[in-house]
């Protein structure tokens, strides 16, 4: 069972500059919310309520003015800032002392997950005791990411960065669950031509053993990686075309903690008060009248 979180909020944001020299990319707006509103909600739609958020050096004040310790959300919300960027498994080198002797899930700041039956995938994948466990989403191209091989029952058999000819269109998104030998096996790595430790080394570690499973977003979910400005844009049309559609908002952070028991019709009057007069304050109000 996984009790613990953490999500990678640190990095340079170059693929988004001169946007990021300002503001971190993960406080930038994905229509009506900070981008950081969407992992974060992933991770308590998998009713992780303990989290540690690694931010950039210099930029803890803005989180903490955003999401304080995270009380208001019936959260535990910690912060490590990072000197510099050195590959996804240093979360764990940095989280040691936070994940302690638990298994942990990760997810990667400026990523967006969407389903009808996420969290129902959420839910199973935190029951997660041994070994890790990725999430795959189909990709048109998928020279441009990190893949897995999958055989007939979805198991994993091989991964490859960014590979030149096609080997699989199932790219590896940045959500994962990891068993506590993670702690161990991220200072195992070696760094690479980048001279960053990788998150596919890791990956291959736990493949290695039999010990990595998947568990795929289908045809109806939507995983959106908002690295570009192209994409970051994208993703803010996709949710502002949903929420005004449907009539509901994505990452709605009190609403999920609110129908997970966490908070109560108080907490969500002081947020109102929080963000002041938005139509998020708006939204809020109606769900206090439902």
């Amino acid at each position: 069972m996984i009790k613990k979180g953490i999500i990678l909020a640190g990095g340079h944001g170059t693929r988004m500059s001169p946007l990021t020299k300002a503001v971190n990319k993960q406080l930038l707006p994905i229509y009506d919310k900070p981008l950081i509103y969407y992992p974060l909600s992933i991770l308590m739609l998998s009713k992780i309520r303990d989290i540690l958020i690694i931010v950039n050096k210099g930029q803890l004040n803005q989180y903490k003015k955003l999401l304080q310790n995270g009380k208001n959300l019936g959260l535990k919300i910690n912060f490590i800032e990072q000197n510099y960027p050195k590959g996804l498994p240093d979360a764990f080198i940095l989280g040691e002392k936070f994940i302690g002797k638990d298994n942990v899930a990760l997810i990667l700041g400026d990523n967006f997950f969407y389903g009808q039956n996420l969290s129902e995938k959420l839910l199973e994948s935190k029951k997660l005791k041994n070994g890790a466990k990725v999430f795959l989403h189909k990709v048109s191209k998928p020279e441009l990411y990190g893949v897995a091989r999958i055989n007939n029952k979805n198991k994993i058999i091989g991964i490859k960065e960014k590979p030149k000819k096609y080997y699989s269109d199932y790219a590896i998104t940045g959500l994962y669950y990891f068993d506590n030998k993670v702690i161990k096996y991220a200072k195992s790595l070696k760094p690479s031509r980048r001279n960053e430790i990788e998150i596919t080394d890791l990956l291959k570690k736990y493949l290695s053993n039999k010990k990595l499973s998947a568990e795929i977003i289908g045809r109806g979910g939507a995983w959106l990686d908002t690295g570009s400005i192209e994409d970051f844009y994208k993703t803010s049309n996709f949710v502002s075309s949903i929420e005004n559609r449907q009539g509901f908002k994505i990452a709605c952070l009190e609403e999920i903690s609110f129908n997970n028991n966490w908070i109560k019709k108080n907490d969500i009057l002081n947020s109102i008060k929080f963000y002041g007069n938005c139509d998020y304050s708006k939204y809020l109000k109606n769900l206090l009248s439902r």
